[in-house]
């Protein structure tokens, strides 16, 4: 009986209402914190508070890895810093970065699904110098032509336009570094769907770029990027000598006969005159051979791409407007370089 009595008065203090006095507080909690402490310090792990601002080149090696963050917005903003960064240095100051440590990063986003950062993209690669693109162009190529090979259709309109503004750039380095010829023409055939000549029927099978009324446009992008491509790859004879060979050409030469014929029996301009047999070496990859001549380049292209290439250009032409146009200059591309070729 006295032990139950105990837990029982125990329990009716809990409902006991204290009775304060005049001049005495409030009896404090049995949890109660005591926080009138002052510290003259406020120390946080792995933070530091500092009052200067981070440099310029600290705020770029930020940026640049964070394009690989989640969020595409962030991958926009960041690309944009790099860009402001690039074109606001003065002409004759270097890149923040070099070249090479910046693409690892950037190529990746060649096939980022948001139009927004590609867009960014583009811009950021107009503002790399010239001497630093070329260089680089073989490790940029593949992302490229993954780009114009993506199942989605806005990928493969940016994958176009960043070629053709590596074209611009170092055109030369492009069309004769390994696989940069066979590989990119074997990309378009199969944008354009010129592979076969049922393929190449534009009417029946035409490849879908989009939608109905943007379609015209984006195959313009994509004629016009293939003849930049080929003018720069067989658009005009490489010089002899140092010398240009329209100064050879019948048609100009002061020379009487039978002189008018001297060009064929100079010395050649290049190495290896006859490397392209290949008569004692291993077999080649055709599609990964480098083809650093045009003669070279003109072979490939004349013995595997001409014939689907003229049949794609010549139903082209039958749409008219801003596709016929983009295919006649596409034509003018191969009669000039056919024309060099014969002489």
């Amino acid at each position: 009986m006295g032990s139950s009595q105990k837990k029982k008065r125990e329990k009716q203090k809990d409902f006991q209402k204290s009775k304060l006095k005049v001049g005495k507080s409030r009896p404090k909690a049995s949890n109660y914190t005591d926080t009138s402490f002052r510290s003259k310090a406020i120390i946080i792990n792995q933070q530091s508070l500092k009052t200067d601002a981070p440099s310029s080149s600290t705020q770029f090696s930020h940026h640049i890895s964070l394009l690989s963050a989640k969020s595409d917005v962030q991958r926009r903003e960041s690309l944009a810093h790099l860009t402001t960064a690039i074109a606001s240095r003065p002409v004759d100051f270097p890149l923040p970065q070099p070249v090479s440590l910046i693409l690892p990063s950037v190529l990746p986003l060649f096939l980022d699904g948001s139009i927004a950062v590609r867009s960014q993209l583009l811009k950021l690669l107009r503002t790399f110098p010239t001497a630093d693109v070329e260089g680089h162009t073989s490790q940029i190529l593949p992302y490229i032509r993954a780009g114009m090979t993506h199942l989605a259709v806005d990928i493969r309109v940016s994958a176009v336009e960043v070629l053709s503004w590596l074209v611009s750039a170092a055109g030369p380095e492009v069309v004769s570094c390994a696989g940069g010829w066979v590989k990119t023409l074997n990309c378009f055939l199969s944008l354009l769907g010129w592979h076969t000549e049922e393929s190449a029927r534009w009417s029946a099978n035409r490849i879908s770029f989009g939608k109905h009324g943007t379609e015209g446009k984006l195959t313009t992008k994509a004629l016009q990027a293939l003849a930049d491509f080929l003018l720069a790859g067989i658009g005009r004879p490489e010089d002899a000598q140092g010398i240009d060979s329209d100064e050879y050409s019948p048609t100009t030469l002061p020379w009487i006969f039978p002189l008018d014929s001297a060009i064929y029996h100079m010395i050649p301009s290049k190495t290896s005159l006859y490397d392209y047999l290949n008569l004692f070496g291993q077999p080649r990859d055709a599609e990964g051979e480098m083809y650093e001549h045009r003669e070279d380049r003109y072979r490939i292209f004349r013995d595997l791409f001409l014939k689907p290439i003229e049949r794609g250009v010549e139903n082209a032409r039958k749409e008219g407007g801003d596709v016929g146009r983009a295919s006649a200059a596409l034509a003018k591309v191969l009669t000039e370089a056919s024309l060099s070729e014969g002489f």
